[in-house]
């Protein structure tokens, strides 16, 4: 691959080095073996089924960690787009009808009066236009409507990322997106001095939004909680951005011989993630969100599942202290194995074939890696990714989060396990990664780069093919200890498309 003057200067800009360059083409030629699943979970195995005792005594684990000085931090990926969710009403600007034919137009403009941004929508109308949403239903002008919630002269839905957008109605006001992590933030990771901390990724280019809102809002929500917000912001780094290929697998160059890069995917973040201080953090969708007098089930289950995290870290901070100073028994190391097999569910049939001090290294490298417990709901025929056993690149049988593209579907038996998976994927986790001396691990060097994704993309008519790196909650926290928790469906509230701001989860009918 020759690289011209200008083409070493762009990646130096973007802090990508040549060998990295020819790591991603190589990518586009090898492509991504498959993920070897070898079971789904289930309550009987991989995924901890509570008892209401149980989740009581987590909870209250949680509150008295919760009541030190312990770094709390909730961390949020804002920076998707809302336009996925308004493909619908896109799709409604463009049709060669002007009134709603099909079954969501009809739901929207039916039950437009119960979406918490009428009053914002309506007003906007009757600024662009004279009469307000009613006034042009009334008249038939649908696509008014939709023009003014989604352009750029209208409230801009269509352009906003999600976080931005209004959700949810109260009496006296109205809130965003952001604004109930605010809220979620201060019920279940604030510390004893009352500190809630928010870490949001953004988009460069709206992070002047997300930066006027939250000096806007926050002294309304503190007031409100009776705590003190520390919000901070990142954008995604361009070291993580990777170069397009041609069909060949060549370096595509846009229409100026420049090369083309895109963004490497929401796996990318574990970079934003590696920079961040806490002792505990708390990871969750923009979009699954429900207002406060629904807030009850996911208060109890994030302090449940961060219950189950301190006492699994505590275990192991004492595994580890017996490790380092040689003075354990033979009932403590058969403690040790137990407790990775049976509550990290890591099986490795070479363990049994280790000498003494083999055995001792192998637990102790086991142990000394980043811990996340995940929640997980019921499959009800969400699309997604699910728990399974995977191989892991030693040899062990472990807990995977796997999406569908890294499961070899024209293989039948690996494909009715995915299909038969019991449990979805919400992606409601709770994350340690500091060693027990205090410092953090370093979380690229637990990213599996045998993991990634491929597709199919064009720019300005030519065909193009796009790498993403292993998903934030896949490939990049692939070696990391696992738990899995059945957590109650009410905690998982998605906003995948407009209308769904109409279920009762967030405020409709």
């Amino acid at each position: 691959m020759k690289l011209s003057e200008s083409d070493l200067k762009t990646i130096a800009v973007k802090g990508i080095t040549t060998e990295q360059l020819e790591e991603q083409l190589a990518c586009f030629a090898k492509g991504f073996p498959y993920l070897d699943v070898t079971a789904s979970v289930s309550e009987a195995r991989g995924v901890r089924k509570l008892t209401g005792q149980q989740q009581a005594d987590f909870i209250r684990r949680w509150d008295d960690y919760a009541a030190s000085d312990k770094t709390i931090l909730k961390f949020v990926p804002a920076s998707g787009a809302a336009s996925r969710m308004f493909k619908d009403l896109f799709a409604f600007l463009s049709a060669d009808y002007d009134t709603p034919a099909t079954d969501f137009e009809k739901k929207f403009f039916g039950e437009i009066r119960h979406f918490a941004f009428f009053d914002a929508l309506s007003a906007k109308c009757r600024e662009r236009y004279g009469k307000d949403a009613v006034g042009l239903i009334a008249e038939r002008r649908y696509k008014d409507i939709a023009a003014a919630l989604l352009d750029e002269a209208g409230l801009c839905y269509g352009l906003l990322p999600k976080g931005l957008l209004i959700f949810h109605a109260y009496p006296d006001y109205v809130r965003t997106a952001i604004e109930e992590h605010f809220a979620e933030a201060a019920l279940y990771a604030a510390n004893r001095a009352g500190d809630a901390r928010l870490h949001l990724t953004v988009s460069p280019e709206h992070l002047p939004l997300f930066e006027r809102l939250v000096k806007e809002k926050i002294p309304f929500y503190e007031q409100f909680y009776g705590v003190k917000y520390s919000v901070s912001f990142s954008v995604q780094q361009s070291c993580t951005d990777t170069i397009a290929a041609d069909a060949d697998g060549q370096p595509f160059r846009d229409d100026d011989g420049s090369l083309l890069f895109r963004p490497g995917g929401h796996g990318s973040l574990i970079q934003n993630l590696n920079h961040i201080d806490a002792d505990v953090v708390f990871i969750k969708n923009i979009d699954n969100v429900v207002p406060d007098r629904l807030k009850a089930a996911t208060i109890a289950w994030k302090k449940t599942i961060a219950g189950v995290l301190v006492d699994a870290q505590e275990k192991i901070f004492r595994y580890l202290a017996l490790i380092d100073s040689g003075e354990y028994t033979r009932a403590e190391v058969e403690e040790m194995i137990y407790f990775l097999q049976d509550d990290l569910c890591i099986k490795n049939p070479e363990m049994k074939y280790l000498e003494d001090a083999e055995l001792i290294l192998y637990l102790k490298r086991k142990l000394m890696r980043p811990l996340r417990v995940c929640g997980m709901v019921r499959n009800d025929g969400e699309p997604g990714g699910g728990p399974f056993f995977a191989v892991s690149p030693d040899g062990a049988v472990a807990l995977q989060i796997v999406e569908s593209s890294q499961i070899d579907m024209n293989n039948p038996a690996k494909k009715a396990l995915f299909e038969q998976n019991a449990y979805f994927n919400p992606v409601d986790l709770v994350c340690a990664w500091k060693k027990p001396d205090g410092t953090r691990y370093n979380l690229p060097d637990f990213v599996d780069k045998n993991t990634g994704f491929i597709s199919r993309k064009s720019k300005n008519g030519r065909e193009l093919q796009a790498l993403e790196w292993p998903g934030l909650w896949n490939g990049a926290m692939s070696d990391w200890n696992t738990i899995f928790v059945d957590v109650a469906p009410e905690t998982f509230n998605p906003v995948k498309t407009v209308n769904d701001l109409l279920r009762k989860q967030h405020g409709g009918n």
